[in-house]
């Protein structure tokens, strides 16, 4: 059995808009849009779609959009507060294990 051959993609995403980031509920809505909107244009010519095909065009897009995340400036913003955090949480851990000896080399509680 041949397969008929799928007409070449014609798909040019447009840019992610930031608020798309701001909720996991935004975030879904909108890769599922551009899914659809790519598996819409598929059917044009292939009718219907094999599953492997849809599970390709959305770990595609969840890829698109994770990269778009990843190289927006308030992703990087927020990771930054992040670290600031977790790195925070670590130094007060090892200021409270090690304060006794800290304090004997004149760490004192609170600067002047």
């Amino acid at each position: 059995m041949t397969r008929e051959k799928m007409p070449a993609e014609r798909w040019t995403p447009q840019p992610y808009e930031p608020e798309v980031f701001l909720s996991f509920d935004r975030l879904k809505r909108a890769v599922m849009k551009r899914v659809l909107d790519r598996a819409e244009q598929l059917m044009e010519g292939h009718f219907p779609i094999e599953p492997e095909r849809i599970e390709g065009l959305v770990s595609e897009e969840w890829q698109q959009a994770k990269e778009a995340l990843k190289s927006s400036p308030a992703a990087r913003e927020a990771f930054r507060k992040y670290l600031q955090r977790t790195v925070g949480e670590q130094i007060d851990r090892r200021i409270k294990t090690d304060k006794a000896e800290l304090e004997a080399l004149g760490v004192a509680e609170k600067s002047l």
